[in-house]
């Protein structure tokens, strides 16, 4: 927008619940001006009347409302309103934290400009701040209740020397001890509980793995004998508070790549913004055999101060919908965290500080009789700071913001496991495989709903899931491969679905590949891929003392068979140069391609369009580990990188990939040729989704080759090539 008083501008989320007490996502184009707010589904042009507006004065507040969870999704809520009109407010979210606090920030300056206009006229506007009284001097914001935030500015209406307005909502919960904070020398005030938590001396205990290790050193005689000693490690990470603080409240796989103690995690309930229960299994490697498994549930809150760090707390808290674990012995936090604090940048990276708390009985017999067992344990937990330090290392991408990650809900499946069932007095444990079931639905969001959230109070319908609409989206792409007959097809590679099967191929899932999001260009987020558009019905294998071209056209391949039938194939000729010429050639099919669709816009496209949009996502899950560095598992575009010669027929398009034509693929190349029958080859082909209305992308097709044995390729007989010219 061209507009002068436009202050921001950008896409968010808008969040709310509707009466039936479901929460909704979409994402609507937000535009801040120097006296409004307003939002659009689309980026506005020429005057584009917006959805809802809300008018910025000096009464004006914006209200962090801290983490929500939607559809297992977590996202960052802000809430603006005009304390003179606390009903007629604005809500909006973001997956990120920084984009949440660009915003805040942003609207926070218009208010303030608003406020000194005022002031210079004569009139004023009173602020204020509100302090929880576990505030120690140190300010910290966040809110999420809202009727507490308003009263507490009415009452202060008449101060006008109280300050602006940050909070912190109910701060932290009884149970939970904040140790970021610095406990006065005099403990006189304090409870003899509440000393045994003290962490006012630390001895330097080790440093391991550029961290570290304290100890906490408190006299005998307050420390209880029912508690355990805490340890803490401290490190430096070169990257944002915000991106690592994204990274540790994860509970999903991401957590794995840095955090060696961790299993496998859920979210038992969401108490608000700040606080949550959640349930979580710990990796650790103390004579398994010997050793049963540990697992904790434990409440966790968290803040933002003022000065830009993070503060996450933990301790155990007992909850219904998470009992005892049969095969599991229930640890228990006393307390622990992490402290991230922001520090002086170096050589224009940034630099922050990691604190990581933890005191944790471990319970079972191990702890009793063996004394090593504790530390060794609680050391591997401590060194997650080390895995977050070498995780951003070796990450050189920092230009887009990394969402919240995605946390599996627990409730959902108690609840939904005890339909049908009679009460018992054993709990039994879902399994992982039905707790990711559960959720497997509910990971995408129902944005692209043609009626505006604010319009459907009355809407009393059950909200379909986000996979449904899409798979009605489409349906009409997908429903040709329920009716195509495989068993007409044959290539001279046999299909063995059998995972330990040599010198064959079998369909890869769709879900072991990420692909762009409906969201992608908006927080590059990426999901699972999911069903494919068309179906791989034959492999050919052959070889030559030449470069085979034009494959399609020989008699009796599947393309010609699937022509007669009156079908459309896709075929992939990916070409092995060499003394012997080698060819895998994948045939793809559908009945027929959905009309406007980004496939069929590829398939009749010209040479340059076809070469910027053609995708290949390589992995190799079996084979060296030089192999596996080598090939990767980055998206490629095939034309920017090889030579790609595309042949149009009647029915068909034929790509002929020359991996000989890049110096970069014929080196990779030569080295799996040499070790092929050693590895299993998962490939995924795909058109790339650019544009909003592409999204989310789709794969043409994914295979998996296993074992491949250069013996078995044959020399095919190829026809006069009459069409090499047909484009």
């Amino acid at each position: 927008m061209s507009n002068p008083k436009v202050v921001y501008e950008g896409w968010m989320v808008r969040y709310g619940r509707r009466k039936i007490g479901r929460s909704y996502i979409h994402m609507r184009y937000f535009v801040l001006e120097s006296r409004l707010l307003a939002y659009y589904k689309k980026k506005p042009q020429d005057n584009v009347v917006p959805i809802k507006t809300l008018l910025i004065d000096g009464n004006c507040r914006v209200e962090d409302r801290g983490l929500k969870t939607h559809h297992g999704h977590m996202v960052y809520v802000l809430s603006v309103y005009n304390k003179k009109e606390k009903y007629h407010r604005m809500t909006m979210a973001a997956f990120n934290i920084q984009e949440a606090l660009v915003w805040k920030e942003k609207i926070e300056s218009v208010i303030d400009q608003h406020q000194e206009s005022q002031a210079t006229n004569g009139n004023k506007y009173y602020s204020f701040e509100y302090k929880s009284g576990m505030d120690n001097g140190r300010n910290a914001s966040s809110s999420d209740h809202e009727s507490q935030f308003s009263a507490a500015e009415d009452e202060d209406d008449s101060h006008s020397h109280i300050m602006r307005r940050t909070t912190i909502g109910n701060g932290p919960p009884e149970s939970v001890f904040d140790w970021t904070k610095e406990l006065d020398s005099d403990l006189a005030n304090q409870s003899s509980s509440n000393q045994a938590f003290s962490r006012k001396y630390w001895r330097l205990l080790q440093c391991q793995n550029g961290l570290r290790i304290f100890e906490e050193l408190l006299e005998v005689d307050f420390l209880p004998k029912s508690c355990s000693r805490a340890m803490k490690a401290v490190g430096v990470v070169e990257a944002t508070c915000e991106e690592i603080f994204e990274l540790v409240m994860s509970m999903d796989a991401t957590r794995c790549e840095w955090d060696c103690s961790f299993q496998y995690g859920s979210l038992v309930e969401e108490v608000d913004g700040h606080t949550a229960i959640l349930y979580h299994r710990l990796q650790l490697d103390w004579f398994p055999m010997f050793v049963w498994p540990r697992d904790l549930c434990y409440v966790r809150y968290w803040r933002r101060n003022d000065d830009g760090s993070y503060v996450v707390l933990f301790r155990s808290r007992e909850h219904d919908n998470c009992g005892r674990q049969p095969g599991f012995v229930r640890a228990n936090i006393e307390s622990g965290g992490f402290n991230i604090s922001p520090m002086k940048p170096r050589n224009g990276r940034p630099r922050t500080q990691v604190q990581h708390l933890m005191q944790i009985d471990l319970k079972g017999w191990g702890v009793g009789y063996v004394s090593s067992f504790q530390q060794h344990c609680l050391l591997q937990m401590l060194n997650s700071v080390a895995g977050l330090r070498e995780y951003f290392s070796q990450t050189d991408e920092r230009t887009a913001a990394p969402r919240i990650p995605v946390m599996v809900n627990m409730t959902l499946v108690s609840s939904s496991s005890k339909k049908g069932q009679k009460s018992s007095s054993v709990r039994r444990s879902p399994s992982l495989e039905q707790i990711y079931a559960a959720n497997k639905n509910a990971l995408l969001m129902d944005e692209f709903s043609d009626e505006d959230e604010d319009l459907q109070g009355n809407d009393q319908e059950v909200l379909p899931s986000a996979v449904e609409v899409e798979d009605r989206r489409t349906a009409y792409e997908e429903e040709p491969q329920n009716q195509i007959d495989l068993s007409i097809f044959s290539g001279n590679l046999r299909r063995n679905d059998n995972d330990k099967a040599r010198d064959c191929w079998t369909l890869s899932d769709g879900n072991n590949f990420r692909v762009r999001s409906r969201n992608f260009c908006y927080d590059k987020s990426k999901i699972p891929a999911g069903k494919h558009l068309m179906d791989l019905v034959a492999v050919d294998w052959f070889k030559d003392t030449k470069r085979m071209d034009h494959v399609a056209r020989r008699h009796g391949c599947a393309a010609q068979i699937a022509s007669d039938k009156g079908h459309f194939s896709i075929v992939f000729n990916l070409q092995v140069p060499g003394s012997t010429h080698y060819s895998m050639v994948f045939y793809f099919v559908a009945k027929e391609l959905a009309p406007g669709s980004l496939l069929q816009r590829f398939v009749d496209g010209d040479d340059e369009f076809r070469n910027s949009r053609l995708k290949l996502i390589p992995s190799v899950p079996k084979g060296s580990w030089i192999v596996r560095q080598s090939v990767g598992s980055t998206p490629c575009l095939l034309g920017k990188a090889v030579d790609c010669n595309y042949i149009r027929g009647p029915k068909y398009l034929e790509i002929d990939v020359d991996i000989g034509s890049s110096t970069v693929a014929n080196g990779v190349l030569g080295l799996v040729i040499g070790v092929i029958t050693t590895l299993v080859v998962d490939m995924a082909f795909l058109v790339q989704a650019n544009a909003t209305d592409e999204l989310p992308e789709r794969l043409i097709g994914a295979i998996r080759v296993s074992h491949i044995e250069l013996s078995s390729a044959i020399v095919p007989k190829l026809e006069t090539d009459t069409s090499d010219s047909v484009k």
